[in-house]
């Protein structure tokens, strides 16, 4: 069967995003669909274009008229799923639903091209609350046309629980995992002190805020802390430094500097050898400022492979009861610091023996899920 996974965007070596993309691709290859990449991007020229794996499908050209036709103009998606005989469009929501891509769904629909569009996280309105003026507007123009677009779909595919989406039903999957990409942690021998890490594009959800503060609480109140260091690895947000909450006025409150590492966007070996100084992840402590209770992130199901024990605070059916994962409260308190000291004394579990919790949650696995809730159980893989 032959799929065409369709993203509105380019892709960086840097973004989590884009490697989840990858591996969801090759998920689907694994089970032996012909799975197609179409993505927006640039020419070593400058030009915007709309490619289908390496080959340009649609060049707009340069400059401001190009970069607006790119967002109206989707026939040559339509005419290569006719052309090369796509059976489904697998899309991933970029809160860019608007009339022209309503008319590219319903074309495909009216040709029996099944499609679905993944909704990453789920409401999403309220992460765009610190956005600024432009990506508002552009959430104001997807409330206007997401419930007559996702009316041409087959379902939205979701990672939380929720079984109608903008009313169309949902096909709930877990955030996947690539086995093959992913190392297992090597936990350092020291225990005199302890270094937690932290890998995201921060934002104010990530609630690493609360990390912070609650560092600085526990070396102002602990008689003989220990050394707890704490390394965030990603891109930080100017406007999460500053300000009654931000990174630095905390660090500077409680006299952090040396206690907090900043190491900005990192991957491959360098990322390997953070992780490998730590005995302990952060996942998202501050999904409920979004208003999201339940969510099953990507980053909890990488740790877990990782074989590090981790914290969040969200709902998430697959690790809330797991003996390696620490719950926080999904509140405004500061993170208990000494809770996480006396979790990682006495934790004992090997990193081989958490990656085998999650060896059902592979992407292979996950989008096979799916494709049959869209095609039916009786389809043909190739």
């Amino acid at each position: 069967m032959k799929i065409l996974f369709l993203t509105y965007h380019g892709f960086s070596d840097y973004s989590g995003i884009s490697k989840k993309i990858h591996y969801q691709l090759k998920g689907l290859r694994q089970n032996g669909y012909d799975a197609r990449l179409c993505y927006y991007g640039f020419t070593p020229e400058g030009h915007r274009c709309r490619f289908i794996d390496d080959d340009v499908i649609k060049d707009y050209g340069t400059g401001w008229t190009a970069a607006l036709h790119q967002r109206m103009s989707y026939g040559c998606i339509y005419d290569y799923c006719l052309r090369e005989g796509i059976q489904m469009v697998y899309a991933r929501c970029f809160q860019n639903a608007s009339p022209w891509l309503i008319r590219l769904f319903s074309r495909l629909r009216k040709a029996g091209i099944k499609a679905v569009t993944e909704i990453p996280t789920y409401p999403y309105d309220q992460e765009f609350c610190h956005a600024v003026m432009k990506q508002r507007i552009g959430l104001w123009c997807d409330k206007l046309f997401r419930r007559r677009l996702y009316r041409q779909m087959e379902a939205l595919v979701t990672f939380s629980d929720a079984t109608e989406i903008f009313g169309q039903r949902t096909i709930n999957i877990s955030n996947g995992v690539d086995m093959d990409s992913i190392p297992l942690h090597q936990p350092p021998a020291d225990h005199h002190s302890l270094h937690l890490i932290g890998v995201a594009e921060v934002h104010f959800w990530h609630g690493y805020d609360r990390l912070v503060e609650g560092l600085g609480r526990y070396y102002q109140t602990t008689e003989k802390p220990k050394n707890v260091v704490l390394h965030i690895v990603g891109g930080i947000w100017p406007g999460d430094m500053h300000g009654e909450r931000g990174f630095q006025t905390l660090i500077d409150r409680y006299g952090l500097n040396g206690k907090i590492v900043l190491h900005g966007q990192l991957f491959g070996q360098q990322l390997d050898d953070v992780f490998n100084q730590c005995r302990f992840a952060i996942g998202s402590l501050g999904r409920h400022r979004s208003g999201i209770t339940t969510i099953k992130t990507l980053k909890n199901r990488e740790y877990a492979t990782r074989g590090i024990p981790f914290i969040y605070s969200e709902q998430d059916s697959d690790f809330d009861r797991q003996p390696y994962v620490l719950k926080a409260t999904a509140d405004e308190s500061p993170i208990d610091i000494q809770q996480i000291v006396d979790f990682t004394d006495r934790f004992t579990m090997k990193p081989a023996d958490i990656r085998q919790t999650v060896e059902h949650l592979t992407w292979q696995r996950q989008m096979r899920i799916v494709v049959e809730a869209t095609m039916g159980n009786g389809q043909q893989s190739a």
